[in-house]
């Protein structure tokens, strides 16, 4: 865990970690917005499957705002905390920072609030206290 809600560290567990490539980036040369969403997604969904214990999908995003452009060849970072729980469903705030090219500072480039909710084998909404811990 990092930061305690501060603008200029990010706040919760990291969950995803990863480079930027020539593959990822929109007609423009940037990273393309939906590759981050889809590793913000990816973030959510690994912190909701730690905190309920089992598979998770994804139900909802809230409104995203893009701050900053992502460029190829940054590292980015995606850190996770909890906002609401409820029996079934788990709202994740997940906030993007990158690590520029060559350099060593963060910088947050967009966050949002995704919700997931608890499923079991057949797909049907759960408890997210459902489930014993899992082994380690």
């Amino acid at each position: 865990m990092v930061g305690k809600n501060s603008e200029n560290e990010p706040v919760g567990e990291l969950c995803v970690r990863t480079l930027t490539m020539p593959c990822d980036t929109n007609h423009n040369g940037d990273i393309f917005g939906g590759w981050v969403l889809s590793q913000m997604d990816i973030a959510g969904a690994i912190y909701s499957g730690k905190r309920c214990r089992g598979r998770t999908a994804t139900i909802a995003i809230e409104a995203m705002k893009f701050i900053q452009p992502v460029g190829v060849g940054d590292i980015l970072c995606c850190y996770c905390s909890t906002v609401r729980e409820g029996n079934t469903s788990l709202a994740v705030k997940v906030e993007a920072w990158v690590i520029r090219k060559f350099d060593t500072e963060r910088v947050r480039v967009t966050d949002g609030i995704f919700t997931y909710v608890a499923i079991d084998e057949q797909k049907r909404p759960r408890s997210i206290n459902s489930k014993t811990i899992l082994e380690e």
